[in-house]
């Protein structure tokens, strides 16, 4: 039996309930902070990815999904969706646009990693990013939007998680003293990371295994070692957020696991701890557009994952209404109604009411079983009387209660019956 491929989920109809919810919710969110939405193609240029997310990431060593087209040219599913807004970006001359750049999108992404819960090989991301303007107020306005989108989805218990990295004048010499703290310790740390020593230290504070996750609590921090520059952004960024009432904790070990990041950088987890729990993620990436070769162009985003959201409001129990777009089964008895029964149904799907015809060959007992099981909220009946009579039974599957009405009022009374 063909099954899904190794780390991928069908999303089955049951399912859909939580994603549109969540789709509604990210994007009136969006629109209300007035972000535009955003789409880019599945695949991308390799070095898109190799320069912008960085060599020494386990997600361009480990986890991409290359290979060489028809044509010859290196090309990579999507790992990750800000790469590909920074090359939109340059490539579509936004930054003639007013800055910020505001722009959103959801999009499938895709990572050879270990499947667990809440990660998948195939998974899904709402994202947002700000581009052209490095002011701490935009970092606030991108870290209250994600703490409201997470609140306003019904999630509770949740803790945001802040942070400075530094950039390109200061990260230099937090980096000496992370490596002089990390050195005196490489027995104890794995093996990725004593290979990260040596070639990207920050990645140790990253690290998820248990024994790197003990020895990175005495490690240097990275606010303690900010430029003047970065340390006033920093400050006026958490005068922001209390000003927005915005509830954080600074967590000064807290990195993100891609080279582009610079001075901010935030997660949400919920009340379920996990090395996989953060809902979501994000930070400011000021560099990663000169790195595209494009101009020196600041950015600030953040990405949730969908599965992440679905599994959390499944664990806390927060109501979804599902969708149940068909309103109405008709059912029959004998040939005669039936043709009659086809066109009462596409008169009541032309006429905006979802409905769909009983299988043939039931009694109207099981008939009336089938609108049971499928949550269908009205029958329309049709037999031999009614069909000399030209008219239809309508029957309120919820209480029982039916009606007669004439054939060709029939849609106009189903309408009345579903507004009121």
């Amino acid at each position: 039996m063909y099954r899904a491929p190794r780390g991928t989920s069908d999303i089955l109809p049951e399912e859909q309930g939580y994603w549109h919810y969540i789709e509604a919710s990210a994007r009136a969110m969006a629109q209300r902070f007035g972000y535009g939405q955003m789409n880019t193609p599945i695949f991308e240029q390799s070095s898109l990815f190799i320069r912008g997310v960085g060599q020494g990431t386990d997600i361009v060593e480990k986890e991409m999904y290359s290979f060489d087209d028809r044509g010859g040219d290196p090309l990579t599913l999507r790992p990750e969706g800000t790469a590909p807004i920074c090359r939109a970006y340059l490539e579509h001359g936004m930054r003639n646009l007013p800055q910020p750049v505001r722009l959103y999108y959801f999009a499938p992404a895709f990572r050879y990693e270990r499947p667990q819960a809440g990660r998948f090989r195939q998974h899904h991301q709402f994202g947002v990013e700000a581009l052209g303007d490095g002011d701490p107020s935009v970092d606030a306005e991108m870290i209250e939007m994600a703490w409201q989108l997470m609140k306003g989805l019904g999630l509770k218990d949740l803790t945001l998680l802040v942070n400075s990295i530094g950039d390109a004048q200061c990260r230099p010499d937090y980096l000496k003293h992370l490596k002089d703290y990390y050195t005196p310790l490489t027995t104890q740390l794995c093996q990725d990371c004593k290979e990260r020593l040596e070639r990207n230290p920050l990645r140790l504070l990253d690290c998820k295994q248990p024994t790197c996750i003990a020895l990175k609590q005495d490690a240097p921090q990275t606010v303690d070692h900010l430029c003047s520059e970065c340390h006033d952004h920093w400050q006026k960024l958490l005068s922001y957020l209390q000003t927005l009432d915005v509830p954080f904790q600074v967590e000064p070990r807290l990195v993100r696991g891609l080279d582009y990041y610079t001075r901010t950088v935030f997660e949400i987890h919920p009340a379920k701890e996990g090395a996989q729990s953060a809902l979501c993620a994000g930070g400011r990436y000021d560099g990663l557009i000169q790195e595209l070769e494009g101009p020196p162009t600041p950015g600030i985003g953040f990405a949730a994952g969908m599965e992440r959201m679905v599994l959390n409001l499944k664990r806390q129990g927060v109501p979804v209404q599902g969708e149940n777009l068909v309103k109405a089964v008709v059912a029959y008895l004998g040939d005669d109604a039936k043709q009659t029964a086809i066109s009462l149904a596409s008169n009541l799907r032309n006429g905006g009411v979802g409905a769909i015809l009983t299988p043939a060959g039931r009694s109207l007992r099981s008939q009336m079983r089938y609108a049971n099981s499928l949550g269908i909220p009205y029958a329309l009946i049709l037999g031999e009387d009614e069909m000399k009579n030209e008219s239809v039974i309508i029957r309120d599957m919820a209480h029982g209660e039916q009606q007669e009405v004439p054939m060709q009022k029939a849609v106009e009374e189903l309408v009345r019956l579903i507004a009121s």
